[in-house]
């Protein structure tokens, strides 16, 4: 008996046994999901709860499986496999639709005189190169002024005109101007919803003031002796917390105290446990009053030593 053998036995098997149900089961071979539809079954919810939920289950589980083997299939090493159809449940969104966004002063502009909107292929074809490039970005075609090899420098120029240098300078007031006209799309929207009301200017005045909070706390005195600007509130709760306990501060002192106590006796017992020569030149220094061994050597000698001077 071959695989194709084996599921129509299976097929017929599955046939054999059908649930049936006031309210067809709702099975979507796509999403291996089946719905239920009909009412519960108070009596035998109440009397068997367990045995209740087996018996839906068993009989969701069968429908399914039954929907299964009904599908077309292909044998493999690991047994038939079959191939789902697409689903036909539609599922809900996880997060709800994104707000449009605001047009821009272009888009109003084009709006209004019917301009429509054409979208610039990322790559043009480089004559020189003979391949397509990036017409932004890394080596990108708008760079070509700067790193060509012979450039054309106007006659009236100055004797330092570096065409590379105003090139890139152009090539960077152009990023300029766009970030600021963005800047001004932002403020734009930003004035409209405070004029309307709406929840952007007020997370955006938070988020100001707990910017403005955060820098006037970094400093070394928490703010208290910076400069406040005009309508600035005191900032309420605002502590600099101890790093370490009152108990492990006392403690750590005492050990300083401790440790600066024993070092001038560790000194003297080090200097009185040295070699004998200098304890020696300390007893001679004590012994003739610091005038050294030869004024001690003709104090012992006596007038002798006076003598055979003269």
């Amino acid at each position: 008996m071959d695989v194709s053998d084996i599921l129509a036995a299976h097929a017929e098997k599955q046939k054999a046994v059908t649930v049936e149900k006031d309210i067809p089961l709702v099975i979507d071979a796509g999403f291996l999901t089946v719905t239920d539809l009909n009412p519960v079954d108070a009596e035998s919810y109440n009397e068997d709860l367990e045995g209740y939920l087996m018996s839906t289950a068993r009989d969701g589980i069968q429908a399914l499986v039954g929907a299964l083997f009904s599908l077309p299939t292909t044998s493999s090493e690991e047994g038939p496999i079959a191939q789902l159809p697409p689903p036909t449940t539609q599922l809900p969104r996880a997060k709800p639709l994104p707000k449009p966004k605001p047009p821009t002063k272009w888009e109003l502009f084009a709006k209004a005189k019917g301009i429509q909107h054409r979208k610039r292929d990322k790559k043009v074809w480089d004559e020189e190169k003979q391949e397509w490039v990036n017409r932004w970005g890394w080596k990108g075609a708008n760079k070509d002024k700067e790193t060509q090899w012979l450039t054309e420098v106007p006659a009236n120029a100055d004797v330092d005109h570096d065409p590379r240098k105003a090139a890139r300078d152009e090539r960077k007031a152009r990023i300029a101007k766009n970030e600021r006209q963005h800047q001004q799309n932002l403020a734009r929207v930003q004035g409209a919803s405070a004029q309307s009301g709406t929840a952007p200017n007020a997370d955006r005045k938070k988020q100001i003031d707990r910017t403005l909070a955060t820098t006037r706390t970094s400093t070394a005195s928490m703010g208290k002796f910076d400069r406040t600007l005009e309508g600035e509130k005191k900032l309420k709760g605002v502590k600099r917390k101890a790093k370490v306990s009152a108990d492990a501060e006392k403690s750590r002192d005492l050990a300083i105290i401790q440790k600066l106590e024993r070092e001038p006796s560790a000194k003297k017992a080090k200097s009185s446990s040295g070699n004998g020569v200098l304890n020696v030149r300390k007893a001679i220094r004590a012994a003739s009053k610091g005038k050294g061994s030869a004024a001690l050597a003709r104090e012992s000698g006596g007038g002798k030593g006076k003598k055979g001077r003269k």
